[in-house]
Order: C-alpha cells, then sequence, then structure tokens
C-alpha cells in the first residue's frame, strides 16, 4: 500500500451528507492526498459504512477508520467489516482501532477501568475471529498516545495512529513503535495568519479535546500544565497543536512530524465557525503545492 506522506483527516467524513463527502473526497484524491480517514465520534455515522462511500467515491486514495471504537462492537464484528473492505478495495484500506475516552465511554454503560487490558483482550479475540473469516488484509493499527498502548501498537499491530499531538509526541513514539511499524499523527490546521483569529479558530477546536483525560495526561508528560489547559488553552499549546498561518508556515509543521520519524500525516482543516468540508477543500489546495503533492 503506497499512501505517500501526507493524508486527509476530517469529522465530517462521517457526518456530512453522502454527495458532499463523496465529493469532497475526489476532489482531495485530484489533490494528490494519499489517504482520507473517517472518524467514530460523537453524533457521527456509521465508520465502516462511511468508508465504503468514501472507496466507492474514488479510484486510488485509501481511507483508515480514525478511530473505529471498540466498544461498540465486538471483535468479530470489527474484524469482519475490516476483511469487507479489504477484500472489496484491495491495499486501500487501513484499520484504526481505539479505545476512545472514559466519558464517552461511560455513556454507552461500559467499563473504562482498564483500557489497555481491553485492547489486549480484543485484539485476542479479533485474531480468533481471523481464524474462520474471508481473507482480507489491511494494516491494523492502535489508536496511542502513551508508552504502554504504544508498546501493544509494536506488538500486536501494525502501528499507531496519534491524535493531538504535536512533533515532539511524534519523535517519542516512533523510539516506542521502533523503524519498522506505521507512525500516522493528526496535525490539525488553520491557513490564517492573523495570530488572534487563529489562535480562536484554535481554541473552539480544542475545547472539547482539553476536557477528556487521555490527552491532557498525555500533554502533562510532554510539559505542559494546568495553566496550559485553562481559558480554553494557552497560547504555547494551542500553537504546539494546531499549525497556522500561510501555507509555506502550515507545511512546516507538517515536515516536522516527518522529520520527528512519522510514516504520513493526516491533516485536519479547521474552519472558522464549524467543520466545513467544502472550506477544508480550499485549506488543502492551498497545501497541496507547497507540500509537493
Amino acid at each position: 500500500m503506497d499512501i505517500g506522506r501526507v493524508g486527509v483527516w476530517h469529522p465530517m467524513t462521517a457526518k456530512a451528507p453522502a454527495e458532499e463527502v463523496r465529493r469532497a473526497a475526489a476532489q482531495v484524491e485530484a489533490l494528490g492526498y494519499g489517504s482520507i480517514w473517517v472518524n467514530e465520534g460523537w453524533g457521527s455515522k456509521e465508520p465502516f459504512t462511511s468508508a465504503a462511500v468514501v472507496l466507492a467515491a474514488t479510484e486510488r486514495v485509501a481511507v483508515g477508520t480514525g478511530i473505529a471504537n471498540l466498544w461498540v462492537r465486538d471483535a468479530t464484528a470489527m474484524a469482519a467489516a475490516a476483511v469487507t473492505l479489504a477484500d472489496a478495495f484491495p491495499d486501500r484500506f487501513l484499520l484504526g482501532i481505539g479505545v476512545s475516552h472514559g466519558p464517552l465511554v461511560s455513556t454507552r454503560g461500559h467499563d473504562y477501568a482498564k483500557p489497555l487490558s481491553a485492547m489486549r483482550a480484543y485484539l485476542d479475540a479479533m485474531d480468533e475471529a481471523g481464524r474462520i473469516l474471508p481473507k482480507g488484509e489491511c494494516p491494523r493499527l492502535l489508536a496511542a498516545l502513551r508508552p504502554k498502548m504504544l508498546e501493544l501498537s509494536r506488538d500486536r499491530a501494525d502501528g499507531a495512529h496519534t491524535y493531538f499531538v504535536p512533533p515532539e509526541h511524534t519523535a517519542q513514539a516512533r523510539q516506542i513503535l521502533g523503524p519498522d511499524r506505521l507512525l500516522i499523527p493528526e496535525q490539525a490546521v488553520v491557513l490564517e495568519s492573523d495570530p488572534a483569529r487563529a489562535r480562536q479558530i484554535a481554541r473552539t477546536h480544542m475545547s472539547f479535546y482539553l476536557t477528556l483525560p487521555n490527552y491532557l495526561n498525555n500533554l502533562r508528560t510532554l510539559g505542559f500544565t494546568d495553566a496550559d489547559f485553562a481559558d480554553g488553552g494557552s497560547d504555547r499549546l494551542t500553537d504546539a497543536i494546531v499549525a497556522w498561518g500561510d501555507p509555506i508556515t502550515v507545511a512546516e509543521r507538517i515536515r516536522a512530524h516527518l522529520d520527528a520519524g512519522a510514516d504520513h500525516v493526516v491533516i485536519q482543516p479547521l474552519s472558522p465557525d464549524a467543520p466545513d468540508l467544502a472550506d477544508a477543500v480550499t485549506q488543502l489546495t492551498g497545501l497541496a503545492p507547497v507540500l509537493g503533492l
């Protein structure tokens, strides 16, 4: 599977009307991006069927689940869904699996007390299901931030998909994963050169994530403190999480992740008011030439 160096992550690939998603996916592919990611979040559509919509609307671009929540479906259903897409679209599907977050999992009635153990047992069950399912090969990535989940990504998967992280985390993740596992971080971006305006857009995006302990605990290991998390995020944190400025400046952040050890970076363009696929494509169009696509 050749996905190049840069792809696209956007929440509306799993929320917008199907025709809008098809149109945006075709435009992203034409621009030269190597992947499109479909998330499973609050209020999103089902990720595997959403991925199928994107795959059917395109010819070359790879599509990944970023991230399919293990608490939503049992391991056999997860494995079967991955096999279905891998078989129908050879060398174009990537399976991203994650444990989500305690506050979100509890609303589904699950116990989030031991997410690492839950993931390990889930992978065991997926492997067992794979013995009887039809064949369909695709990379398996884990949503990982902290060392133990990264180690599991190294030992039981093809790599890790990281989110809400600066390049410093990418360097640490590469050290843990070793040289032969995929590392695909997400990078939020805003093509806006006015600092106040750019940071306002960034903080709107960050506000939800700064309520989730997994992200806060990970950021603390990178030297950020509660003072950085207050009032929507300090300038230091905001600038670390969201790359903003002109296309050349934003592209430098993408290259920083690649230089730190990422194999592929997925860009999430942020819009002023709410996630917007059309605006995202406009920003991606501006970035494509400076990214060498």
